[in-house]
């Protein structure tokens, strides 16, 4: 059985490229040839003219600023975790480049799963719903909306896409509700990300020690929305209280912005503590059994929340969201009942992926990883 996978496939982010591994991996698992479809989203030449333009403007940089050096390494760790985890197809798609023959090529086609379905973003179309495909193959393994609404003038638009997907999951309630009342369905199951189908073990074999790390007591800011002052002060004082550094991956300044998702996943599982606003960043953390602080997200683009808020509820980890302080309380930990919760999300999981795939001889016999 062969498998294509549509997702999100370029930029740099970390939960985007260790979903799709996961996608990829729980698949050969189950004994399933994968592969992910480069998916441009866009119009193939504005796509490429935008990604030329990037290019020209980062070697401008480059050669003018030191600074940039970081932006280059980052963008080959990247890129070097693709080359290396990730196998993707020969070909690529865009939502007005369809190859005639795609639908032929895969026994099912496998939607998800990230964001690939926020309507902010014009390029989460007639692609990334599978809408090229024959109904029979088309399955949504919990992609996310971003929010908890979509954009009024594109209702007509996802509800349309949405009902021509037979098997159907999202990754948070709220998407879920978002479905419900676009298409009237109710055979809408909420999934786990498909990183956390994959257990500590599986992910230290794709794991890499950063090369600036030189502690083993640092504190892991991950935000991908703004830092208030406020928040800022309260993290540097928990870590001198706790004698740590502060790493920031995402501050353009310092080495650790060359960090990518193998050295992500090293930084996540050693850490003292994690702060973040990042979905993925505390899927991480749980999966490591590391103590982390979840922080709203704060900027002035549509709620991300959501995502944050399924999983905190879901896994019963509402102690972890910051209330004003941190204290020593958020630097204790027990994830035991939290670890029996995911064992039977697992369970879940692979129960839709599998009826989907039409391999339910397999469920019986399947247990959670």
């Amino acid at each position: 059985m062969k498998v294509g996978i549509i997702t999100i496939t370029s930029g740099e982010n970390y939960g985007n490229r260790l979903q799709n591994y996961a996608v990829e991996k729980v698949l050969n698992n189950l004994g399933i040839q994968a592969e992910t479809i480069k998916n441009y989203g866009e119009n193939r030449e504005d796509c490429l003219k935008k990604i030329k333009k990037y290019i020209k403007n980062v070697a401008k940089k480059t050669i003018f600023l030191k600074k940039y050096k970081y932006q280059n390494i980052r963008s080959k760790n990247f890129k070097k975790f693709n080359r290396k985890f990730i196998k993707s197809s020969k070909f690529s798609v865009a939502n007005t480049n369809i190859p005639s023959n795609l639908n032929d090529s895969y026994d099912f086609f496998i939607c998800g799963s990230d964001q690939i379905w926020n309507s902010n973003f014009k390029e989460n179309a007639y692609v990334n719903f599978l809408g090229f495909a024959n109904k029979e193959k088309t399955i949504a393994f919990a992609p996310s909306f971003g929010s908890s609404s979509i954009k009024n003038d594109r209702i007509n638009e996802y509800s349309s896409y949405l009902r021509n997907i037979k098997y159907l999951s999202v990754r948070e309630e709220a998407g879920k509700k978002i479905v419900e009342e676009l298409t009237g369905r109710n055979d809408v199951e909420v999934l786990v990300d498909p990183t956390m189908l994959l257990s500590a073990d599986e992910w230290d074999k794709v794991s890499k020690k950063p090369k600036q790390l030189k502690t083993d007591r640092y504190i892991l800011n991950y935000f991908l929305g703004e830092l208030s002052e406020h928040r800022k002060k309260e993290i540097e004082r928990i870590a001198k209280e706790n004698s740590c550094e502060i790493i920031n991956i995402l501050d353009k300044n310092s080495g650790f912005y060359e960090t990518g998702p193998s050295e992500f996943l090293y930084l996540e599982k050693n850490a003292f503590l994690i702060c973040t606003d990042s979905f993925h960043s505390c899927v991480f953390a749980i999966i490591y059994n590391r103590p982390f602080v979840v922080f709203d997200r704060e900027d002035k683009n549509i709620s991300m929340n959501s995502r944050i808020e399924t999983l905190i509820s879901k896994f019963e980890l509402e102690n972890r969201k910051f209330d004003g302080e941190i204290t020593e309380k958020n630097l204790e930990h027990d994830y035991t009942n939290a670890y029996k919760i995911l064992e039977k999300e697992k369970e879940k999981s692979y129960r839709f992926l599998l009826k989907a795939l039409n391999l339910e001889e397999k469920i019986e016999g399947k247990k959670s990883n």
